[in-house]
């Protein structure tokens, strides 16, 4: 069955574009039919990655509302493509996405249409952490799909009061809800964060990297371990 992932969150800055590029690194392992696209109007992050080719889509009309034509075709193509589509969106157009995908039924179209639907979206420590609380709340209240958690370390521990989300009373609130939790864990700064930056900043897959001049022997080898990591966590979600 063919599956569409939506990396989704109020928040600027706090690793929506890594998500849809690790996902898309991920599927295109396992498949040889993926489908992506930006729809950030601001920042074009995921579609400057030349590896997954993705359609770079403006939603947003001159009022800064949802274009309906425009998201009404990227639905026709998600619709007619049999493989996993990666649908990266900006901060700027989550309110007004939100509400277009729960007013239009979105989620629910394409399930009938035989899609398996996952939102992605991220939490991330210290002074943002609020913030993805309030958009993976709003995700909670709106989307009827299965939602993933991403927790980003970057900036600092992915816990409020001492407990991670986990333990947190969202989560139990809404375990049902959370089709898994994967960790972006924060290594050491001066070898792993160095190395993964370096692969951001040139817009890399681990693939490219590890065949790149740009890296050594020990910085392939610190990637390698990233990427196990990640992809470990990916499968165990259970997609």
């Amino acid at each position: 069955m063919s599956s569409v992932h939506f990396v989704l969150q109020g928040k600027g800055g706090v690793g929506k574009s890594l998500i849809a590029a690790l996902l898309a690194q991920y599927f295109d392992a396992k498949t040889d039919d993926i489908f992506c696209a930006d729809t950030d109007s601001v920042n074009d992050t995921f579609a400057r990655y030349k590896a997954f080719n993705a359609d770079k889509i403006n939603i947003l009309n001159t009022d800064k509302n949802i274009d309906a034509r425009v998201f009404d075709g990227l639905i026709e193509k998600i619709l007619g493509h049999q493989g996993v589509s990666i649908i990266d969106n900006g901060a700027s157009t989550f309110v007004p996405l939100s509400a277009y995908m729960k007013e239009n039924g979105v989620i629910e179209l394409l399930r009938e249409s035989g899609k398996e639907v996952y939102i992605h979206t991220v939490l991330t420590g210290g002074q943002a952490m609020e913030d993805t609380m309030i958009g993976l709340n709003a995700l909670l209240l709106t989307q009827p799909a299965p939602i993933v958690v991403w927790e980003n370390e970057f900036f600092g521990e992915v816990a409020k009061d001492g407990k991670r989300f986990l333990a947190s009373s969202m989560y139990e609130k809404n375990r049902h809800r959370i089709k898994g939790i994967v960790t972006i864990h924060k290594r050491n700064s001066d070898t792993f964060g160095k190395d993964l930056e370096m692969m951001i900043k040139e817009k890399m897959t681990f693939e490219e990297a590890l065949s790149s001049h740009l890296f050594t022997v020990m910085p392939r080898q610190r990637l390698k371990m990233i990427k196990t990591s990640l992809f470990d966590q990916i499968t165990a979600v259970g997609f």
